[in-house]
């Protein structure tokens, strides 16, 4: 009998216990208790497309716009070049719709290349509007491409491409797909150009980098994957060659070995479609390898930009603290300067009123000369009048 009294209050703990853990559990979805980096998304990827000016960098993302469209893979197309005629694709976001190239040249008397660059900044100033219009079809997407200016270093250096870069790599995971023209890198010193400047673009990024050999089907790219894997074959490409470029560039081969190993590399073709599923292949591989390496390092980099902003906080507090220590309640009056450029204000003032009445009294005596220069002036009109015939 005891056991069956005591079995309602038992049932009633029960359901109360349960009831609670139902309302934890809803203020806890409520308050949007998740992971600690909710506002970033891996979905979808950004792929900047970088290269040097003729390597077929619109051309291949038409190609790549054309593929997406094709294989039913949801693509986002985004074009920052400001001084483009016409498009081969469509552009969701297109920076010619927000700034007009040509007006920025005018009104600032620019040439093309700061024309360019002044539309960069301009544009760079509501990126965060882009950012909002990205993150809002985040769930409808699986790829933002983004096309840039031809002049490569106006993206790559600039504070904008800095902007544009570090805003899309806070949020999304963003991978750099370098464009090489394939047939005029079979010289050796222009294949270690481009050699360097992918190099200099991966560690100023710090963002995976795709390297993308277009124009195979002109050339194929098979001596450079050579070139990078063996530097005895590059070498021996250099051996004809005696100048002072070909003995710099064996020396950066050397250098570069390391660089190589780290690399991803496809070759494709932006006109007949080739290489395209390798491409986005390496994409994916790169945008997890910006998931586990690259982005711990940007929220290492955040964390500690963040810790800095607390000490430079604490900081000024302790100051203020001592100060108010110092002062014991009292009332401080803080030298601004206002009073002291009203004492000389003044001063200035009554030094002019001086001076002024120091004119006066000169022009008085000066008049008064003045008259008795007049009087005999008129006597010597009287005497030259005299000798008139």
């Amino acid at each position: 009998m005891e056991i069956d009294s005591k079995t309602p209050e038992n049932a009633t703990s029960v359901v109360t216990e349960s009831k609670d853990a139902d309302s934890i559990s809803k203020t806890m979805e409520q308050l949007d208790i998740g992971e600690p980096s909710s506002c970033f998304k891996r979905k979808p990827v950004i792929v900047i497309v970088v290269g040097m000016a003729g390597s077929g960098k619109t051309t291949f993302l038409h190609r790549l716009v054309s593929h997406t469209m094709s294989s039913k893979i949801r693509g986002y197309v985004m074009n920052l070049d400001p001084a483009v005629m016409t498009l081969p694709y469509g552009a969701n976001i297109d920076i010619r719709d927000t700034v007009r190239y040509k007006e920025v040249m005018k009104e600032y008397n620019l040439g093309p290349n700061g024309g360019i660059l002044t539309s960069l900044n301009l544009f760079a100033t509501k990126f965060d509007e882009v950012i909002g219009l990205v993150e809002r079809r985040a769930d409808e997407l699986d790829y933002v491409l983004v096309d840039t200016p031809g002049q490569i270093e106006i993206f790559t250096w600039s504070a904008s491409g800095a902007i544009i870069t570090e805003a899309f790599a806070s949020t999304f995971p963003t991978v750099i797909a370098y464009v090489v023209d394939t047939p005029r890198s079979s010289s050796p010193a222009t294949f270690m150009s481009n050699m360097l400047y992918a190099c200099s673009i991966l560690y100023k990024t710090r963002l995976p980098l795709v390297l993308v050999f277009n124009k195979t089907d002109v050339a194929q790219h098979d001596f450079a994957l050579e070139w990078m894997k063996d530097f005895e074959v590059f070498h021996a490409a250099l051996d004809s060659d005696h100048s002072y470029t070909s003995t710099l560039t064996r020396s950066l081969s050397l250098a570069l070995e390391e660089f190589y190993e780290n690399l991803k590399t496809v070759g494709v073709s932006a006109v007949t479609g080739a290489g395209m599923d390798a491409f986005f292949k390496t994409v994916e591989a790169s945008a997890e390898e910006y998931m586990e390496t690259y982005k711990t390092d940007l929220d290492k980099r955040r964390a500690e930009k963040q810790r800095l902003e607390e000490e430079r906080r604490k900081e000024n507090m302790d100051k203020l603290l001592k100060d108010m220590e110092k002062s014991r309640g009292e009332t401080v009056v803080l030298s601004t300067g206002l009073k002291d450029k009203k004492d000389d204000k003044s001063k200035m003032e009554c030094d002019e009123n001086e001076e002024d009445e120091e004119e006066e009294d000169d022009y008085e005596i000066f008049s008064e000369n003045g008259d008795d220069d007049d009087v005999i002036d008129e006597d010597e009109d009287e005497e030259i009048a005299s000798f008139r015939f």
